[in-house]
This record gives structure tokens, sequence and C-alpha cells, in this order.
């Protein structure tokens, strides 16, 4: 079913839906398509439209926020198993093409703050970061039904994208006034190009990516947060709100539970993608924290492995009463996982819709849209 920004809203800021949402946000992992074609699968299940799942068309605000300028990737050099590029930041990156989406940094551009210095300029505020036409053909969609988005670079991602994680994680104590400075450009630019923006439309959601903990837990603590990200994240975040933004969207994959409350703190109130195996519970959490915030994901993306036994005893679970009551996107926790087999993901897909009272497949609007921000 395609939804308009009205309905979304609606959910996710914890009003009664009169229809669950439910899709796949981030799709199959490498290879796994290559399996399902072995099984039998057909074009629209590989491109997952056939499954029937809720969509959402959106549009960006027309803000640029993150690092401006040329960016041309050059590749370094490419084989058959992966391939290597200089990225815009000046990192060497390494792509496995066998198992990997995303390329991995082999050095990194920040070592101290002279060498910040030298890419600061990159992070900016400059008048070109404001795209008017963009911003007003938002406005034209946004009375379409399409929701509007904007983002901001992580208040952990972005130094681990320019120092790496360790160097990330020690500045904290080493040389903070380092991070201070990163996180301070960003602040003043995302705040200068939103005032702006503003005054043509206000976006409807804004998007952080952070991707900041593992099974073990998050790279910053709840003392990290609130002396580093917080003050970058609520001086952003209360010029969009101020002006009716009404969802602050934050997406990390791991074990985020020891630095919830303090980005609640923050401002967020809406969190992605939930991953069970890494401890991330949202039942618990919509227990603990009420409608107050909002979840995407959440359904264990390994349980779909399992027995058709196992996949029910999870939707049984995920799909409790307090979940249906608003706050709540339903979908796997992350990509389809390879070994899933096809006859348990269309069991899972049906098993779900019916539980959610959704028409069966036979009877709904085909389609798949990335629904996560």
């Amino acid at each position: 079913m395609k939804w308009n920004r009205e309905q979304y809203l609606a959910l996710m800021t914890g009003h009664r839906p009169e229809r669950q949402m439910f899709c796949e946000i981030f799709g199959l992992l490498v290879g796994l398509d290559e399996e399902w074609k072995a099984q039998g699968a057909s074009d629209g299940e590989l491109d997952l439209t056939e499954f029937c799942f809720d969509y959402l068309p959106s549009a960006p605000a027309g803000a640029a926020t993150g690092y401006f300028g040329a960016h041309e990737d050059t590749v370094l050099d490419d084989n058959d198993s992966y391939i290597i590029t200089r990225d815009y930041l000046g990192r060497t990156m390494k792509l496995f093409k066998k198992s990997g989406t995303i390329a991995l940094p082999l050095d990194y551009p920040v070592a101290d703050m002279d060498s910040w210095l030298k890419i600061k300029p990159f992070f900016e505020y400059t008048d070109e970061r404001f795209n008017r036409g963009q911003a007003e053909l938002a406005a034209k969609l946004k009375a379409e039904g399409s929701l509007i988005t904007a983002s901001i670079p992580g208040g952990f991602d972005l130094p681990r994208q320019l120092m790496g994680e360790e160097m990330a994680c020690f500045a904290a104590y080493d040389c903070p006034e380092l991070l201070d400075d990163i996180l301070g450009t960003v602040a003043e630019t995302a705040r200068r190009v939103f005032e702006k923006v503003c005054e043509v439309v206000v976006p409807d959601v804004l998007g952080v990516h952070e991707d900041m903990a593992g099974k073990s837990g998050p790279l910053f603590g709840p003392a990290q947060v609130e002396r580093f990200i917080k003050p970058y994240y609520t001086g952003v975040w209360e010029v969009l709100r101020k002006k009716g933004t009404p969802l602050f969207s934050q997406d990390s994959d791991g074990n985020m539970n020891g630095v919830m409350d303090a980005f609640v703190g923050c401002g967020v109130n809406a969190f992605y993608p939930m991953e069970p195996a890494a401890g991330m519970d949202m039942v618990k959490l919509r227990h603990k924290y009420g409608l107050s915030i909002a979840f995407t994901g959440g359904i264990d993306k390994h349980v779909i492995r399992g027995s058709r036994d196992d996949i029910r005893r999870e939707l049984e679970y995920k799909l409790s009463p307090p979940m249906l009551e608003g706050g709540c996107v339903f979908s796997l926790d992350h990509r389809i996982p390879n070994g899933t087999p096809l006859a348990n993901y269309r069991y899972y897909v049906d098993a779900a819709r019916e539980m959610l009272g959704l028409p069966p497949r036979s009877a709904a609007e085909r389609g798949w849209g990335r629904i996560a921000f």
C-alpha cells in the first residue's frame, strides 16, 4: 500500500493507527538473490515487489549538511575479488565484491587538529549548501503527500569516518578540542542551512546515521554522548523542532541499550533497526518509554532461517498488542541474510500480514520501498 506523509507521521508520533505498516527496510544481503533464484524465485520476489510491502514517497528538503565539494572517487585497483578506490575524503577504500556492500577504509585523513583544519573548509557553511530548487520541489511534493527528509552527519559516525573508530574513541580523552571543533563546525553549518530551508519547506523528519555499536555495546558511553554529541544534536534539532519538524530519527546497528536514555535526552524520538541479535528488544523498550519514541525494524532476521514455529513465536512476540498501538513500522532488523530459505521468507511475510490484519498478498498492491529515516 502507498502511504502518505500524514498517515506515516500519525503512526510514528503515537496515534493509534487505522492500519499497521509492514515493510522491508534494507533488502537482500549480497548473494541471497542467487540462492533464491535456485529455489525458484520470481523476478517480483527478487525485487521484493511481489511481497506487497508498504511504501512511502519521500523527497529531500534541499539541505547539504555534511562534506560539500567535488568528490569523484578514483579507482586504484579493480579485480575479481575487490575494488580499491580513493574516496572524497582522500581515504583508500577497499570493497570485497562477493560479500561486501560497504567499502572499508584502509587509512584516514585526520590525525590531529592540523590535518582536520586542512579539510575543515569542506564542512563549513556556504550559501551553495541550500538548494532552493530542491526545496521548492519538496514543498510541492509535500503538498501531494510525500514525506520531506533532512539529515545531518553522525555525532560519532563523522569523527569515525575522519579518523577511524579507535582514534575517535581516544579523542574523547586525548584531544576533546578536536571533537568539539568537528562537531561544532557541522552543527553551525546545519543550523544555518536549515534556517534557509525552512523558509521554503519544513522537513518532516531529521535523520542521523551513527552505527556506533556492536553486540557488546556502544563505542561512546552516556558520558561521551552528553559531553560531545548532545550539544551538537540539540543545537540542530531545536532549529527544526521549533519550525514544526516532528521526528528525529537515529540509525544505529548494535546494542544501543546503554545510551538509549542519553539519546532520548538529545531529542531523538525514532530509532532503527533495533537488532535483536545485538540485544535490542523493542517490546521491552516500548514498556519502558511508551509511545514517546518510535521504532522501525525489530523483527529478528536470523529467526527467518529457522523453523516455521520459530518464525511464528517471533512474530507473536514482536507484533503483540502494545506494539500495535502506534509508533512502529514492522520490518526485519536489517538485510535478509544468506541462508534464508525462500519458502521461509514467504511464510514470514504471509504470517505477519495475517497477524497485522493486512490483506493477503493476492489482494494487495505490489510494491517495495525503503522506509527508514
